[in-house]
């Protein structure tokens, strides 16, 4: 498996793009802004956009959503507790940055435990809800796609609707803890990190 970092909008958010190699089948996991810059990269490395997987529904993880959406004709998956965020610019956050959102219907509704596959290879969903009620990593193949729950030394911030930081540290003590150290974690911002060294450096965990 081939995964990539594009870099997107105003708030640098990771998009991630999982490829299984043989197949060419790929996966995009959030989708900041910029669909052209997507859709030109997976153009460029002649992948064929399976899916498009969301860690939580704020506006600067799905601006880019609809276009790449119909450009493709990828299905989308989010939470089942995001579907009030891609329909309301209260939740998503549209509205207090200004942004004209029009509500996008999600073709999937993802809970705890399920998987979601590109090509040959697989990941499971884990709900990790704090900094937002719909939000979830990704865990296969050996490394933690992390969304806004886990940054490196650092945690989502709370202070939007639905968010609670005892929520998230719970969240991420249960499910995120429990990983080996050596599991490389991909935030939704910032660089990566991994489990062991969040475990010793992150002040929000000690």
């Amino acid at each position: 498996m081939k995964l990539h970092t594009l870099v997107l909008g105003d708030l640098s958010t990771n998009c991630y793009i999982l490829a299984d190699e043989k197949t060419c089948e790929a996966m995009v996991v959030d989708a900041p802004a910029q669909a052209e810059t997507i859709l030109d990269f997976l153009k460029e490395q002649n992948y064929t956009l399976k899916e498009i997987v969301l860690t939580h529904g704020h506006f600067d993880h799905i601006l880019a959503l609809e276009k790449l959406q119909q450009a493709t004709g990828a299905p989308i998956a989010i939470h089942q507790n995001g579907e009030t965020f891609l329909k309301d610019s209260l939740y998503n956050l549209c509205h207090y940055v200004g942004i004209r959102w029009t509500p996008v219907q999600p073709h999937r509704l993802l809970q705890d435990g399920d998987t979601v596959s590109v090509g040959d290879f697989t990941f499971q969903v884990l709900h990790t809800p704090g900094h937002t009620s719909d939000c979830i990593c990704l865990f296969g193949e050996g490394i933690l796609i992390s969304g806004d729950t886990l940054f490196s030394q650092s945690v989502g911030r709370v202070d939007h609707p639905t968010g609670s930081l005892p929520q998230e540290i719970q969240s991420i003590q249960e499910k995120l803890m429990v990983l080996p150290d050596k599991t490389p974690v991909y935030p939704g911002h910032g660089p990566a990190t991994t489990i062991g060294a969040e475990r010793e450096w992150n002040p929000y965990l000690q």
